[in-house]
């Protein structure tokens, strides 16, 4: 019998319940994976809480990310076999089940030098990485680039493959410990939001030009200072709103004289086609095989106790990335 994490309702975590189900055999095209580590993502939260930027259906199981191994496939499958370890990062939302029935193509072949639980951590934030630095907008040795929220998830990924490519990061953070984080992890500048002139240092580093992209995730409460930090022709390239929604704005009153450039960024879109999502996941893999990036799983919890690690990260009791065994 197969089970899965289930929410019935939105609320605090008391509302995941572990549920058994049946589980038929795979379609054309479909693979059955049995997950040996899923990723916990703080984009589950919102979900479970039914944030309005994360509208969840209800009932539904959770999330995104997750490693496992293929013990059966579906007529036409050639791109997994069974007995290979996978990873991957895809909708249907259902990765907090002991085993799922998924799309083929949207399953990555695992190398032997990346760990089940690594891969369940780094597969939703260092692809985001990837498409961030190497593909909206493809980083170059010697430039720098301000990254918001430098101390986060995908932020501590970006700081170290951002150091490997040879950039010069300015990293912006929301107190003094996450600063030190940051650091240790690669970003070369590091000042703190709301209190630091992030604009100020990027001209100072560029002899008065702006940098060539930001990258910010947190949304309203950095917007402003985003587009003072970008050189003419510099890419601001948006991809969360933690912060809130950007204020509706006249291009021509922002922008000014500037040449400037604005995307809005999300994930799936980069990936949408099996090579882009292979090529995405082989720079992943890459960097972390060589050591460039490390993942730091630093919290590991049973699968049936998803409560708890959504608790955990709720009241900031965790560092780097948690995994859940099932």
């Amino acid at each position: 019998m197969s089970h899965w994490m289930r929410i019935n309702e939105t609320g605090g975590p008391d509302v995941l319940t572990w549920e058994e189900r049946d589980l038929n055999a795979p379609g054309p095209g479909e693979a059955r994976i049995r997950h040996t580590a899923v990723g916990v993502n703080f984009t589950d939260v919102h979900r479970r809480r039914g944030d309005h930027h994360f509208p969840t259906p209800i009932p539904c199981c959770l999330g995104l990310e997750a490693a496992g191994v293929v013990e059966e496939v579906g007529e036409g499958v050639t791109e997994v076999k069974v007995g290979e370890r996978v990873a991957y990062a895809a909708m249907p939302l259902e990765a907090y089940s002991d085993e799922r029935i998924l799309t083929a193509e949207r399953l990555v072949p695992l190398p032997d030098s990346i760990d089940d639980k690594v891969a369940a951590a780094a597969m939703v934030k260092g692809i985001t990485v990837q498409f961030l630095i190497r593909q909206a907008f493809r980083v170059e040795p010697g430039q720098v680039v301000v990254f918001h929220a430098a101390a986060g998830g995908v932020g501590l990924i970006a700081c170290q493959w951002l150091k490997h490519l040879g950039a010069i990061t300015i990293g912006t953070v929301g107190s003094e410990a996450k600063a030190e984080i940051a650091r240790a992890h690669g970003a070369d500048h590091v000042l703190i939001h709301g209190k630091d002139d992030v604009a100020g240092l990027a001209r100072e580093l560029t002899a008065g030009r702006g940098v060539p992209v930001v990258y910010d995730s947190i949304g309203k409460a950095t917007f402003d200072e985003s587009i003072r930090c970008l050189a003419p022709r510099g890419l601001l390239v948006s991809f969360g709103n933690v912060s809130g929604h950007i204020d509706p704005v006249r291009l021509s009153q922002v922008f000014g004289n500037e040449s400037l450039f604005f995307t809005w960024a999300k994930m799936h879109h980069y990936i949408e086609t099996r090579e882009e999502l292979l090529c995405a996941t082989n720079d992943l893999f890459e960097v972390i095989g060589n050591g460039a990036v490390k993942i730091e799983v630093n919290q590991t919890y049973p699968l049936q106790e998803a409560a708890r690690a959504h608790a955990d990260l709720e009241a900031r009791k965790t560092t780097g990335s948690s995994v859940m065994i099932p």
